[in-house]
């Protein structure tokens, strides 16, 4: 694997931003679909778990940023 094939930081900075974004509108329209009238509990379901998805992507982007630090 050379250099080209490893990810930047910059790339990592970009994936980050855009999974923020997207926890972001995903808690925006779990919102909406919760106060809606004809409220789908799966559809509800599975844009929640998408979230917890995108909030463990970003933890482990966020932890990969940040160095060990040996006490």
């Amino acid at each position: 694997m050379n250099d080209r094939d490893e990810p930047t930081q910059q790339d990592a900075a970009l994936r980050l931003e855009t999974l923020k974004m997207e926890h972001r509108d995903l808690d925006a329209a779990i919102e909406a679909l919760r106060v809606s009238v004809a409220a789908d509990q799966l559809q509800l379901a599975r844009l929640k778990k998408r979230k917890l998805r995108l909030r463990d992507e970003i933890a482990l982007l966020e932890d990969m940023a940040v160095p060990d630090i040996i006490a």
